[in-house]
Order: structure tokens, then sequence, then C-alpha cells
């Protein structure tokens, strides 16, 4: 049983990479991150050495390729300066910028991890920007070269030059692979994070200022994930302590039992109370599930009836069927929650949710003043996990497990019969899987008797051969059964709202 004020775990998935302090004005919930270019983003060196060789042979000063590459980070007129005649450096600049898009950029390539760093902090609700000391025509270029899209660039930048443009942009991480990145990092007061793959190693990257050192921009989304857990958990803890007391919405999954949790150490198990909604919508399986949780963590636990069968939009079972659903769950909360004398309802949306575009539940319930704790603390299912494997929560790897009413198609009417069906041939199907690994399944409801089956795509195939799931999922009530090819896919059902036509 979990204890209040132990935040058991507290960091400890962050220790498990380099660390940086926090820069007082970052945003946990959407963090901005400035990368260099050259040899941090972008494999540049083979297109800078061509240039400025033809450039020198052109001049009558040949150029050594390995001087060259030692070189870059630094503006084009310091490397030029520094190898070529001062009587020639303004040729040589302006011939190097004619060569290079011609030259250059076509021989640039993303360098390892690259996209993936630039995915990472979409993940996470934030912002990239890019800061260079090359002029901003070349950055587009060799951006759109390699495949990398960032939300905005700055050239002609150098050391802490860079520092004003990191500012603008309100980065809290400057990333880059040269000394002079780790300058402007520190000038603006982000965290200076190095990666030795341009000409500098570690302890030179260490001694100009760098805060975390890694490999390559592969490790970046681990550190990113790392640095912010503790960031985030922090957040979420200070704003539960300012809520006083709290019911939660209780389902039993992987993110309200954390939220349950960590509103127990914040608050202590007095001041917090979990409810559970049972309606047909409800299997049964997951009842019994929530209130074992719940006394895993050391808090009551009350079930509270919910009638959105009752509510005509909600049995329409429309695109915004869910926003019936909610407004249900909270007129029902909401009076509990006072009749507790408890100060707020909590609901466990993270922010990925927030980010995943059709949910109509969330505002539904936003509008009945539901607060998001973990949403607002910048959560994402991924951390939820990470930091409910570390505080020993059971539930830290539970599948999925939306409502029942999620199975049914939209425009079929949703009625306590059919919920009873999927529930059936659900737990039939696996039942059927014992033994395979199966991880997360679906049956759906397409209507006219019809049972649409999801699988984890690897055992789609196995699946689809099989009499035995045919069998399970007819014996519970439909007439026929189909398997999706495409595998499990959470929200699968929302894809027809667009493409209305059958998924085949």
């Amino acid at each position: 049983m979990l204890t209040h004020g132990s935040h058991p775990g507290f960091g400890s998935y962050a220790d498990r990479v380099p660390v940086a302090a926090a820069p007082k004005f970052l945003d946990v919930g959407s963090p901005v991150v400035a990368f260099d270019l050259d040899l941090t983003l972008v494999d540049t060196a083979p297109g800078i050495v061509a240039t400025l060789q033809q450039v020198g042979e052109e001049l009558g000063h040949p150029l050594d390729a390995d001087d060259i590459r030692a070189g870059i980070g630094l503006p084009l007129n310091v490397m030029i300066a520094g190898r070529i005649p001062a009587a020639l450096s303004d040729r040589a600049v302006a011939r190097y910028r004619e060569l290079y898009p011609t030259i250059g950029v076509p021989a640039s390539s993303a360098l390892p991890g690259a996209a993936e760093a630039l995915a990472a902090v979409g993940v996470h609700g934030g912002r990239a920007f890019v800061v260079s000391a090359k002029i901003e025509s070349a950055v587009s270029a060799v951006l759109e070269q390699a495949g990398l899209v960032t939300h905005g660039v700055t050239g002609g930048r150098y050391g802490a030059g860079k520092a004003s443009a990191i500012r603008a942009y309100g980065a809290a991480i400057m990333v880059g692979d040269h000394p002079g990145d780790m300058a402007g990092a520190r000038a603006a007061g982000a965290v200076a994070v190095a990666v030795t793959t341009g000409a500098h190693d570690a302890a030179a990257l260490r001694a100009a200022g760098a805060e975390v050192v890694l490999d390559s921009l592969t490790a970046f989304r681990d550190w990113l994930d790392g640095w912010l857990l503790p960031l985030r958990l922090t957040a979420l803890d200070e704003h539960l302590r300012r809520l006083g007391s709290v019911l939660v919405a209780f389902s039993g999954g992987a993110d309200s039992a954390f939220l349950l949790a960590a509103a127990v150490q914040a608050l202590g198990p007095d001041r917090v109370v979990a409810a559970t909604a049972v309606s047909p919508s409800l299997p049964a399986a997951e009842r019994s599930s929530a209130a074992a949780v719940a006394a895993e963590v050391g808090v009551r636990h009350v079930e509270v009836t919910t009638h959105e069968g009752e509510r005509p939009g909600y049995r329409a079972n429309g695109g915004d069927r869910c926003a019936f659903c909610k407004a249900e769950l909270l007129d029902v909360l909401g009076p509990t929650a006072r009749s507790l004398g408890l100060a707020a309802v909590v609901t466990g949306t993270n922010a990925d949710d927030s980010r995943a575009g059709f949910r109509p539940g969330i505002r539904a319930a936003t509008d009945r003043g539901a607060l998001t704790p973990l949403r607002d603390a910048g959560l994402t299912k991924p951390q939820v996990r990470m930091a409910s494997l570390d505080w020993g929560l059971s539930t830290w790897d539970k599948p999925a497990a939306a409502c029942l009413a999620s199975r049914v198609a939209y425009g079929v009417e949703v009625t306590p019969t059919r919920l009873a069906r999927v529930e059936r041939a659900e737990v039939a199907l696996r039942n059927a899987l014992a033994g395979w690994g199966a991880r997360d399944l679906r049956v759906r409801d397409l209507g006219d008797g019809v049972a649409r089956v999801e699988v984890d795509h690897s055992l789609v195939h196995r699946v689809s051969g099989s009499a035995e799931v045919t069998t399970a999922v007819l014996e519970a009530g439909f007439r026929a059964v189909e398997v999706d090819p495409r595998g499990f896919r959470s929200g699968a059902l929302n894809e027809l709202l667009v493409a209305p036509e059958r998924w085949r």
C-alpha cells in the first residue's frame, strides 16, 4: 500500500539517463527545444568540405579536408579567414554561398536519431527550432534535403550570440555538438545538451558548459523522457496538494490508477476517494479489477450507478456519443464529491489524450468542472506507465480498456443487449487466445450481427485462420465474424467517421 508523502520512485527513471536542472521558465507541459544544425541534426560535413575545396581550387589555395572538418560549426567567414588569404576572403565567402546550394546541400543527410529527436519533442507537446551559424536560406535548404521539419529557423548566430534566438523561442533546452552551442545555451539560461557527433569530444563539450553529453541524438528521446518525468511528477504533486481533496473518476486503468496513487501520496488517503461508475458499459472484469486496485493503493472505493443509456444522444451513438456518457458521469460524480466533502472531481486524462484529436468526452467533462491533473502536468501515457512501474503499481502495463460502447460502430444503437453480447464475445475471444501471448484485443459490433475482431498485429495471420476464434465469437451471439488485417488500434471506429464505407 502506498503511503502519504512517500513519493516512491520519484526520479528513478531519470536516474538511468543524464539529468540536468530545469530552467525556471520551463513549461513542463510543452517544452521548447533549440537544435544546432551542422553535425547535430544533419551530417553537412561532406557538402561543406566539397564546397570549400572547390572554392580553394578556384582561388588557387587547395584546402585539406580534415582541416575543414575541424572547423565546422564556426561562422563561414571565420572558417575561411584561417584557411585562405585575407585579401581573398570576401571572394571566397561569396563564391562558397554561390556553390553551396548545388554542391553542399545535396550532399547533406540527417544524422541517426535526428528525426526521432524532433518527433520526441512533438510527442511531449513541444516545439523544435534550429539556431545555426549558417545563413537561414542554407539552413532551410539543408533541412529540406534531410527530410527534417521544425517549427522555425534562425541563422547567422554563433556562440553566445545564439542566446537571443534561444530566448526568443522560449527554448528550455539547447542541443548542439560544438562548444559554441554550449556557450549559447548557458548565455540563454537553457539546459546545455551536447552530442559528440562533431569534432569535439565529451571532455571538451563539458569544459564548454555542457550539462548533459549524449553519444548521438539516438539517445535524446530517452533523455528527454527521463528529464521531464520527475519535473512533471513534481508539478502533478503540487497541483494535487493545491486542490486539497479529490474524488477520482476511477476506471481501474493505468491512468486513473496512477492518478489515484499520486493523489494519495500528495493528500493522504483520508482526503481521496475513488469512484467507479457502474452501468452496462462497464465489463464485469473491470469492475472487480477497479476494486482490487483501489485496495492496493489503500484508498476508499465507492461505486456509483450511471444511466447514460437513458440519454437519447448516447443510445443514438453518433460521433459525439462519449460527450453524453461523460456528461452523465460528471452529473453523478459532482454531487457525490460534494456529499463526501471533497473539493474537486479529477479524471485520468493524460497529455496524449488531449492531442489525440477526436475526444468529445474530454470537452464534456471539462465543461462540467472535471479537472485533469495528469494532462495539466504534461504526463504522457508512456510516462504514466514508467512512473507506475517505478511506484510498484500493478497497472503499469495494463492494456487499454475503453468502455464497451466504444466497440459499437457509430450509428448502430447502443443497447444493454448489444453491450452484453460484446462483453461475452471478448471474454470468449480472450479464453480462445489463452497461451497465444495476446495483449490487446477488441470485438467490434458493426451492426447487422457482424463482429470485427482486432488483435495484436503479430497474431492477425494466426487468428484469421482459427476456427476456434470464429466459433468463440459466433457462440457469443454474432452471425458473422471478420478479422481486421491491420490489427488492434485504439479508437479504430473513429476511422469510420472519416471514411464511412465499410473498412474492407
